[in-house]
């Protein structure tokens, strides 16, 4: 099966799975209160919740079930680099933005993707708490609630421009000449990222610390609603390598996205050869 290939009851089954895990985590959240799960912190001192593993082992085995002969990576699960073997291995962060899910703030999401041969041929950001679902299918577009969704028809990066990005990061890229409306946090970089990729920022930033599960699934669905999400050297990532971190990432609609890499790159040191 190509990634051109899937049929709608694949798509249907894994967009299934998705929903019945953010249900999952429903159970555990409460608005503007804390979460009535279990809170523990690992080392490092993230939290990760009880309501995070729940999620987990009900994604692998039902995902598992559909993708019998993918591999597995997940945030929440011990690695095995038996999935670097694997053409094909299903890529999940079961609650993105977990300290916000525990602090009752609504912007967390459940995010899954198929990767095939280092890029996500199929992914799902699916945030239960503000009832907004993002799916992206290689070659297919994407889609939010079901309707078709494309990024800003911005020309340029102004001062105009709304951009979501890490207070310090945000600060470097303005000292590098970049100007633009700095918007409220969002503790998801997954939603960070789909967000972009619906027009609803123009822009977006995340610093050194994301790893494969947090952003495989809205890479695809930014890059088929018309964007980019790239390092310094501007290359489309690669996913289900040995090292899964990756480093500092913008998201952007393809024509201004080379404005928006020169800024990063000016604020870093790099130069533009």
């Amino acid at each position: 099966m190509t990634p051109l290939s899937y049929a709608d009851d694949v798509v249907a089954s894994f967009g299934e799975a998705v929903w019945r895990a953010g249900d999952i985590a429903l159970r555990y959240f409460n608005v503007g209160r804390r979460t009535s799960a279990a809170v523990f912190h690992k080392e490092g001192g993230s939290p990760v919740t009880e309501a995070d593993h729940l999620v987990d082992a009900f994604l692998k085995t039902r995902l598992e079930e559909i993708f019998p002969e993918a591999g597995w990576l997940s945030e929440e699960t011990e690695d095995s680099r038996e999935r670097l073997r694997r053409r094909d291995v299903l890529v999940v962060d079961p609650i993105d933005g977990t300290r916000a899910f525990s602090l009752g703030e609504k912007t967390w999401a459940v995010a899954a993707a198929l990767v095939r041969d280092g890029r996500p041929v199929m992914g799902i950001v699916h945030a239960p708490a503000l009832g907004q679902t993002y799916v992206g299918v290689r070659g297919a577009g994407a889609r939010l609630n079901g309707a078709p969704i494309h990024v800003s028809s911005r020309a340029a990066v102004d001062a105009g421009s709304r951009v979501g990005a890490p207070i310090f990061l945000a600060e470097e890229l303005r000292l590098a000449g970049l100007h633009f409306s700095l918007q409220p946090r969002v503790p998801s970089l997954a939603m960070r990222i789909a967000y972009v990729a619906s027009g609803a920022l123009d822009a977006g930033f995340a610093s050194e610390n994301s790893n494969d599960w947090d952003i495989a699934a809205a890479d695809l669905i930014l890059e088929e609603a018309g964007g980019r999400l790239a390092s310094f050297d501007g290359r489309p990532l690669v996913y289900n390598r040995a090292e899964t971190r990756h480093g500092v990432l913008a998201a952007a609609p393809a024509r201004i996205y080379p404005q928006v890499n020169d800024a990063l790159r000016r604020a870093f040191g790099y130069s533009k050869s």
